[in-house]
């Protein structure tokens, strides 16, 4: 099992998106078994998974598994949860593990438990784990998707230091490239910190042990929402606005994301693929809580349509076997 945040500091980049139809081709197309977890307040993963029926008996019965249902008996002090109860999104091929907004009140919690975690106190260590310990249940997934809000806050803090990677979608702008900056400042302070917190813990019995200490390494990034006209060659480019700024992506990912996180890392392709923008076949697809490549006339697929959606099928997923390639070759270093 492997396990991968969609994770930008910057918002509006088309990351729930992209991570739902990456999670659909694997699960569709490559026939391997994903669990998605909404780690979101926002809960956007969740709501373009499921039917508005679903969602709303989701936060209406006392008795169904959230998000959380895995952080609650923490905040009481009741230790970890012991099992989870994933629900199956059956037109996206894959399992949830749903978000919920009350997840946003607990990020004072986190971020005070991590304070007593730097400190080495075994409280503060097991919380800043959850997601650690919460992956021990996943095993029979080949691979679990975290889908998590734009902040640099102690939530997604909690699931980068359970990820194995993570992957960053980017808009073709210049904030992406500051956002990857801010990205490779918190994670480099982060690891020190909790390095220190884990040489001042007393008692490693009461802590869940990382594997190789915090290892997490990026593993790609897919430029997305760039306007595309074909060139007079036929070939399909990227407007001059936008091609600007996706030259400078290579460059900015190297320096801050490969040679400052992980220099020894193996030197592979880190672009995954560009999608352009769908327009109108996204609302779609989050009407129908179908995939993109998955729509069909029923959905409001006419003319032209049809072709798009067949392209948006073939391109996520060419980004899910580079994904794949790239774990691959990153796991062998």
């Amino acid at each position: 099992m492997r396990s991968i945040a969609f994770f930008n500091n910057k918002g509006g980049v088309g990351k729930t998106t992209l991570l739902c139809n990456v999670a659909a081709a694997l699960g569709i197309r490559k026939n391997k078994r994903v669990l998605i977890i909404d780690a979101d307040p926002q809960c956007n993963a969740t709501q373009a998974l499921f039917t508005e029926d679903i969602v709303e008996s989701l936060y209406t019965k006392s008795s169904s598994f959230t998000i959380q249902s895995v952080i609650q008996p923490l905040s009481l002090g009741k230790g970890y949860a012991e099992q989870i109860r994933p629900l199956a999104s059956a037109s996206f091929g894959v399992d949830v593990i749903p978000g919920d907004p009350r997840l946003a009140l607990k990020e004072d919690l986190l971020a005070s438990d991590w304070n007593d975690a730097i400190a080495g106190k075994a409280r503060g260590l097991r919380t800043s784990f959850m997601f650690v310990q919460l992956l021990e249940l996943c095993t029979t997934y080949d691979f679990v998707l975290f889908d998590v809000g734009p902040s640099l806050g102690s939530i997604n803090r909690a699931v980068l230091v359970g990820s194995d990677y993570f992957i960053s979608p980017m808009s073709s702008d210049i904030f992406s490239l500051k956002a990857i900056e801010n990205i490779t400042k918190a994670m480099s302070t982060w690891k020190e910190d909790l390095k220190a917190g884990l040489r001042r813990n007393p008692d490693k019995a009461e802590v869940p042990q990382l594997k190789n200490g915090w290892n997490i390494m990026f593993a790609g990034y897919v430029t997305q929402q760039y306007f595309a006209k074909k060139d007079s060659a036929g070939e399909v480019r990227a407007v001059t606005a936008y091609e600007r700024v996706m030259k400078r992506i290579p460059k900015s990912i190297d320096t801050h994301f490969v040679k400052k996180l992980q220099p020894s890392a193996p030197r592979i392709n880190y672009n995954l693929g560009t999608v352009p923008n769908l327009f109108s076949l996204i609302p779609m697809s989050q009407t129908s809580r179908k995939p993109i490549f998955q729509l069909r006339g029923v959905d409001g697929v006419v003319g032209a349509h049809f072709t798009k959606v067949r392209e948006a099928g073939d391109l996520f997923e060419e980004i899910a076997t580079r994904f794949m390639g790239n774990l691959s070759a990153l796991s062998d270093d």
